[in-house]
């Protein structure tokens, strides 16, 4: 944070999810901690680079301003055509596609977590049954078996070796 103080167009900052940060870490939906974020303040994307000071210093320095409402000369005409096309949208409009998104994004992440709770449970029965499996092969004397194939095997080399 110290190398971009002041910085023009870099921010580098922290946020406390715990406290007064929290609405803002639930808006860009951050679920653990550390959790690094970059971009449009209103559009963060996730980053994916090395966590070490090194790495994270070349990315921030190399952010530049992006195409956006905000900095729309930045945009090729592809940008702003995406951008127009939202905008010339009505308030009531943009906030039903908001809430459409937002939804589908719940609804996925309940599915997620209601098939991830499916899955638990098929583990624990798979791990239970595999269990009381191997119990029920070294109770039925397994060990023992193994144990007197090796003296087996072992009284046999002891045999061969005397017979030279």
């Amino acid at each position: 944070m110290e190398t971009f103080k002041g910085h023009k167009t870099i921010l580098v900052a922290d946020v406390d999810c715990t406290a007064e940060g929290k609405p803002l870490c639930d808006s860009n939906g951050v679920k653990g901690f550390p959790t690094i974020k970059w971009g449009d303040a209103a559009n963060l994307e996730d980053y994916q680079g090395g966590r070490d000071y090194k790495a994270m210093n070349d990315f921030a320095a190399g952010l530049k301003p992006a195409c956006s409402p905000s900095n729309i000369d930045l945009c090729d005409d592809e940008g702003k055509a995406a951008i127009e096309k939202v905008q010339a949208l009505s308030d009531e409009e943009i906030a039903s596609q908001i809430a459409d998104g937002e939804k589908k994004g719940e609804d996925a992440e309940e599915f997620f977590k209601a098939e991830l709770d499916k899955l638990q449970k098929a583990y624990q029965v798979l791990q239970d049954n595999k269990e009381a499996t191997l119990k029920e092969v070294k109770d039925a004397g397994l060990g023992m078996l193994k144990a007197v194939q090796a003296s087996r095997k072992k009284d046999a080399s002891s045999a061969g070796k005397e017979e030279l």
